[in-house]
């Protein structure tokens, strides 16, 4: 097999709605895809595609630009990816859902801990991020010395195009690479910054832990500065990086390295010292929804959508088996009734409204009810960042840097929206001994489902725990295990000689 790369430029595809003309504009994308194709024919492996258009005259004109720009968000979407498929991965190797089907066509291996390097589902991921962070590099390195769009447009996608790539960056170092408070000097991913749109040019070498995240972390910096506070539209706002979206990548980067003292200085950009905790800029305005149940009923572009990944039409929606909800519903993934479901929030005496956002089908599994397009097409908007997670992330960051009364505060900000007369016991958030556990419990009751169970066990370096499931078992697994991160792909590893 030989590894070759080809431009695809479709006609005629729907944005998502991501174009500063409207929702219905029509005009081309381009997509980089990697291909991989039997050597044993050579003249098809010599052959130009019909469909190969020159850089020159992908990015001619403003359009042209601009479908480039929206193209960086629909490579994110695929199925394997934030679609459905990585986020579902995410929670199936923690320990908050149990596994009905035994098919590894289902993820019943990245379930039961047993996926290797040359499982799909491991290099479909790498294969899609990677795919996505070309596309920015191809972006950036043919519009920053443009003159066909103006200064500040340009500045604006170029920002675009490097807050999606330090995005990719992070998801990958987070699902691959050693966590960084485990050993941030080991061998982690290529740093790939230039485009690739010719076969070959596959050696590169491993780049360190943190270097990893000093790249992801100075294009979040970039982006910060060139990107608007906010675009012409409430779609545009949640659907295309601006100013808090950066913002508040960073404060999820810095909380992956245990940055607290850093993950304070962005949060406090998006939250106000004091209640009511909100954060306005020009027009746009981000805070918690009054109601939890408003951010997944269906409109998705209230202020706590600080980015999310919209499917505008049905030709977009994921496939059933990559969907959250026909693997939710269905359900492949019913809940772990030893997980989180099990603290009083979610017990039948309970006030709190995200009790409302489990359900319970005829047989008695308890389901996570958020996503609730459990037919054609599975069309729910992906929940990426809400700044409710922006409010956990700077109150664990405050507990830890010696701060509870913050932390507190912020605390019951999250738990009160949901359950307004709830008061913490003192016990329960001593900040000698039970205040960050306490806000760890929030973080998993509150982000249910939404793909940040396995990620939150990684970064604070914790075992993925055994858990029972009707597919069998799955055993703990400890950070110095083999799998306790997946491994480099086949796929990267076959071509790639200087991989580790």
């Amino acid at each position: 097999m030989r590894k070759i790369f080809m431009t695809i430029y479709p006609m005629n595809r729907r944005l998502n709605g991501r174009s500063d003309k409207g929702l219905s504009a029509l005009i081309p994308v381009s997509v980089l895809f990697i291909i991989a194709l039997s050597s044993c024919t050579k003249n098809l492996l010599n052959t130009v595609p019909k469909t190969t258009v020159s850089d020159a005259n992908a990015f001619s004109t403003s359009d042209k630009i601009l479908a480039g720009v929206n193209n960086l968000y629909s490579q994110v979407q695929t199925a394997s990816y934030f679609g459905g498929r990585y986020i579902v991965f995410n929670e199936q190797r923690g320990d908050e859902f149990s596994q009905n089907d035994g098919n590894n066509s289902t993820g019943a291996n990245v379930w039961n801990q047993s996926i290797t390097a040359s499982g799909n589902f491991v290099n479909a991921v790498w294969t899609d991020a990677y795919a996505a962070i070309n596309s920015a590099n191809i972006l950036i390195a043919n519009i920053t010395n443009t003159t066909v769009i103006g200064d500040s447009l340009r500045k604006n996608y170029l920002a675009e195009a490097k807050f999606i790539r330090a995005f990719n960056y992070f998801n990958l170092v987070t699902t691959y690479a050693a966590p960084y408070a485990q050993n941030s000097s080991a061998a982690a991913l290529p740093l790939r910054l230039t485009p690739s749109t010719s076969g070959g040019n596959n050696n590169f070498a491993f780049s360190k832990v943190s270097d990893v995240y000093t790249q992801i972390l100075q294009d979040l910096n970039d982006a910060e500065t060139d990107l608007p506070a906010a675009y012409a539209t409430a779609l545009l706002n949640e659907s295309r990086a601006h100013k808090a979206t950066a913002i508040a990548l960073k404060t999820r980067v810095y909380l992956a390295k245990a940055d607290y003292a850093n993950v304070i200085a962005e949060a406090s950009k998006l939250v106000p010292a004091a209640a009511p905790y909100q954060y306005v800029s020009g027009s746009t305005t981000h805070r918690l929804e009054t109601n939890i149940v408003t951010v997944f009923s269906g409109t998705y572009t209230g202020p706590e959508a600080i980015f999310f990944l919209p499917f505008v039409s049905p030709t977009e929606a994921p496939d059933n088996q990559s969907s959250l909800a026909y693997n939710y519903l269905y359900p492949i993934l019913p809940l772990n009734t030893a997980g989180i479901v099990s603290d009083p929030v979610f017990g039948s005496t309970s006030a709190d409204a995200r009790k409302g956002l489990v359900i319970t089908n005829t047989v008695g599994q308890q389901l996570v009810n958020k996503f609730s397009h459990n037919s054609v097409p599975y069309n729910d908007y992906i929940p990426v960042i809400r700044y409710a997670e922006v409010l956990l992330n700077y109150a664990e960051a405050a507990a830890n840097n010696n701060d509870p009364a913050t932390a507190i505060a912020l605390l019951n900000a999250v738990r009160q929206r949901s359950d307004p007369g709830y008061t913490f016991d003192p016990a329960s958030i001593d900040p000698s001994s039970t205040l960050i556990p306490t806000i760890l419990n929030e973080r998993r009751i509150e982000l249910l489902g939404e793909g940040f169970r396995t990620p939150d066990l990684l970064r604070r370096v914790q075992p993925l725990p055994a858990k029972t499931g009707n597919a069998g078992t799955a055993p703990e697994v400890l950070p110095t295990d083999a799998n306790y991160v997946w491994p480099v792909p086949s796929s990267e590893t076959a071509y790639n000689q200087l991989a580790p």
